[in-house]
């Protein structure tokens, strides 16, 4: 069957959707869309028709097109927001017919999103979020609209203050705490007032590295293990050492109490820092959370910290806990009024942590990703056996470790599979690890996939996987 449809008001411009064969409509519907879009015919924001009159120029049941819509909103090709009808999505990107790749290497735009790092945006919690936002703007003080102290809201760091010794067992009083608008920021800040040379763990971001390059801090590796960073390898010449205790990032294992205990003892031997990131210290499954290294020596330890993968990325909110002679020139750094951070919403934030909403939000997102976690290993362990998963305990992504010489391989796999997905070197600093080589490995993210789509993208990755 092929149909026209005409809604000019709704797309701007007539549509051809052409349902061919037989069988499912609407799983015929849903490819009908997704060739749309992927050839551009549908732009990303474009409005789509409301599901009745779609329904009724295709002379399809209305549950149909609902269910149809409903499906492909989960699969993160629609967007659907009350009062504004269904979308494109902003980030479906087409591929025009005379852009489309040839080869597996760059096959279409991805199907699933198993990239690390990033929480399903569908979680958000907007209902408790506007009731925290009326709250906090109808009990904020007049100066809550001028301008913006550098230090951060009194009342955001006060719920922080008590949220973070209650969860983290992090010792600091509000005085401690410098708002910032996220970890990449408090990095800057921390880079302009501490200065260089730094140590790292090998595996890390590497946008991180190249942040503090780019303030003119060089950084030099520390070998990683099964008990995380070996922080025998400091020297006194280290200004400081940028480290993932809780969770080592991406490898997993939190780091062995014994040399947590070993790099309080240097920083306290030298005057270094030790500049801890609890990306993900919140989100711990067999047990509870490793309280932070911070707790161990505040005057040695800066803890940094955000709502990137507990709420949201664009809230752009971080935190500092500094030892107190950092305080002044971190604020000095930020400069005379907050230009990072909004005031409203960390009046928000500040409600959301002292309601307990923000507990729930995390207890809520832990259910969530333990649960994905655990289909992840099930379907690992039924369609590839021969694949061993770590820093499964913690966080929002799991390592798949490969035969040695099969990660590119891997990668590409799983991009013809329709997967976004990273390997374990992408994580490694050049010229680091036994004896300079990377181990292969694929860094999985669980968190983001829609639920509906999830099954179907774990089955994609075990396809994409080298045989045993």
């Amino acid at each position: 069957m092929n149909s026209w449809v005409n809604s000019a008001e709704a797309l701007g411009s007539d549509l051809p959707l052409e349902l061919s064969g037989t069988g499912n409509r609407r799983a015929l519907l849903m490819d009908a869309l997704r060739e749309a879009v992927r050839s551009g015919r549908l732009a990303p924001g474009a409005r789509l028709p409301p599901y009745r009159s779609l329904a009724a120029d295709l002379g399809l049941a209305r549950n149909t097109v609902a269910d149809a819509y409903a499906e492909l909103v989960a699969e993160g090709w629609l967007a659907a927001r009350q009062g504004s009808g269904t979308r494109v999505a902003e980030r479906a990107v087409p591929v025009t017919p005379a852009h489309r790749p040839r080869t597996p290497e760059r096959a279409a735009r991805p199907v699933h999103d198993l990239v690390q790092g990033q929480p399903d945006p569908s979680v958000f919690p907007r209902t408790a979020w506007v009731a925290s936002a009326r709250r906090a703007l109808a009990a904020a003080p007049d100066d809550a609209f001028g301008p913006g102290d550098p230090h951060g809201r009194p009342e955001l760091r006060r719920a922080l203050a008590g949220y973070l010794a209650r969860v983290r067992g992090v010792r600091a009083a509000p005085d401690r705490i410098v708002v910032c608008s996220g970890a990449a920021h408090g990095l800057r800040l921390l880079a302009e007032v501490v200065g260089g040379p730094w140590a790292a763990e090998e595996y890390g971001l590497p946008f991180h590295r190249a942040l503090l390059a780019s303030h003119g801090v060089g950084t030099r590796p520390l070998g990683v293990d099964a008990d995380g960073a070996r922080v025998d390898g400091l020297t006194r010449r280290d200004r400081a050492v940028l480290l993932t205790p809780a969770h080592q990032f991406p490898t997993g294992g939190p780091l062995h109490p014994g040399r947590r205990a070993a790099v309080v003892d240097w920083a306290r031997a030298t005057g270094g820092l030790v500049v801890e990131d609890d990306y993900d210290g919140e989100f711990r499954y067999d047990r509870q959370p490793v309280g932070a290294v911070q707790g161990l020596d505040p005057e040695h330890v800066v803890l940094v910290g955000s709502v990137s993968k507990s709420l949201s990325p664009t809230l752009r909110i971080g935190w500092m806990v500094l030892p107190q002679r950092l305080v002044g020139p971190v604020v000095t750094a930020k400069g005379e009024r907050e230009q990072f951070s909004s005031a409203t919403e960390q009046l928000t934030l500040a409600d959301f942590v002292a309601s307990g909403a923000y507990d729930r939000q995390v207890r809520r997102m832990r259910q969530r990703h333990r649960r994905r976690r655990d289909q992840l290993v099930a379907a690992l362990e039924r369609r590839a056996p021969h694949v061993r998963v770590t820093g499964i305990a913690a966080g929002l992504h799991a390592v798949l470790e490969l035969p040695p010489g099969t990660e590119r391989s891997a990668v590409r796999a799983a991009a013809w599979q329709g997967l976004a997905v990273e390997g374990l070197a992408d994580y490694l600093r050049p010229g680091a690890g036994p004896g300079g080589e990377p181990r292969d490995g694929l860094v999985i993210g669980y968190a983001t996939p829609a639920e509906s789509a999830y099954p179907e993208a774990l089955e994609a990755l075990c396809r994409a996987l080298p045989p045993g």
